[in-house]
């Protein structure tokens, strides 16, 4: 992808890491969807959330409440905002083994930290890959 920055949510998820994301969905996984739950195939792949306005199958017909707080407060990311961190932002069990929002605010303290074209090019990726394949060691964290 040309420019992974400017496929990263405001709310700290890497949509270019997505595997709904329009460069990386798969005839196999959009037949699958289009399947399971009736989407109709060319509504599948996602640009991102900036790209959509927030809008997409999976999220509610009026969009990402989270979105429309950043436009309305003017930032670029929730990090940059004086309430971060917020109620948008509250990681949660439930189905957090499908989806990777409970890492929004480990990601959005990493981009603040190091910065958005480091996050983007050295670590979004390897961030997902152990949220979804790693182990958790208690008081150590994820463990290498």
């Amino acid at each position: 992808m040309k420019d992974k920055k400017t496929s990263v949510a405001p709310c700290g998820l890497d949509c270019f890491n997505c595997e709904i994301h329009e460069n990386n969905l798969t005839d196999k996984l959009a037949e699958l969807i289009h399947a399971k739950m009736g989407v109709p195939k060319e509504e599948i792949a996602c640009k991102g959330c900036l790209r959509q306005d927030g809008k997409h199958y999976h999220l509610p017909p009026e969009g990402c409440a989270t979105l429309d707080c950043v436009k309305a407060k003017g930032v670029e990311f929730c990090c940059d905002c004086s309430n971060f961190p917020c109620a948008f932002l509250a990681p949660t069990a439930d189905r957090a083994a499908q989806y990777p929002h409970n890492m929004k605010l480990y990601n959005l303290c990493r981009i603040k930290k190091v910065g958005l074209e480091h996050w983007t090019e050295e670590e979004a990726g390897q961030i997902r890959k152990k949220y979804f394949t790693g182990k958790f060691v208690v008081g150590k964290g994820q463990a290498e």
